[in-house]
């Protein structure tokens, strides 16, 4: 199975520090806490206050006692994904630079906007809001390859995802 596509336009998002979903927000977190607490469940991965996302913002971290992928599957020391806080519930999540591509294409994010200047990896994605129970489990999904990534072992995680 394809990524679908994301219903609608894309959400306005900041081209500043933080980089922030502006719009199309969900009425409660309810989607995004759902996502962090399944992805906390995870071999190896804790939820820990993110290190680089606006404070109440919080991060998936793979254990020290867990192998590694490539360093642009993190954003900082083992951090592969954050949900944001403070009203916005979209995440960042370094994917694959291919499947990065692919949810961009299909309109579930954007690149991180330090991409288009070099200061960040392909492979940093901004993934939109979840707005409902189905478009909860396509970022279930593309934060499950995110995890992946980080493990090093993305081919995997593509394939049992249904992703591309």
């Amino acid at each position: 199975m394809d990524l679908p596509l994301r219903a609608g336009d894309r959400p306005r998002a900041t081209a500043t520090l933080p980089h922030s979903q502006l719009d199309q927000q969900p009425a409660s977190t309810r989607d995004l806490d759902s996502v962090l607490a399944e992805a906390a469940t995870w071999p190896h991965v804790t939820i820990q206050p993110s290190r680089i996302a606006v404070e109440g913002s919080r991060a998936l971290v793979l254990t020290e006692d867990a192998d590694t992928g490539p360093t642009e599957a993190f954003m900082i020391g083992r951090e592969f994904c954050h949900g944001h806080a403070g009203g916005d519930s979209s995440l960042h999540a370094a994917l694959p630079p291919h499947l990065a591509t692919a949810a961009q294409q299909a309109g579930w994010g954007e690149p991180h906007y330090l991409v288009h200047t070099g200061q960040a990896p392909p492979s940093l994605t901004m993934l939109y809001a979840p707005r409902d129970e189905a478009e909860r489990e396509v970022i279930l999904r593309l934060v499950r390859v995110s995890y992946e990534f980080a493990l090093g072992v993305a081919g995997r995680a593509t394939a049992d995802a249904g992703l591309p």
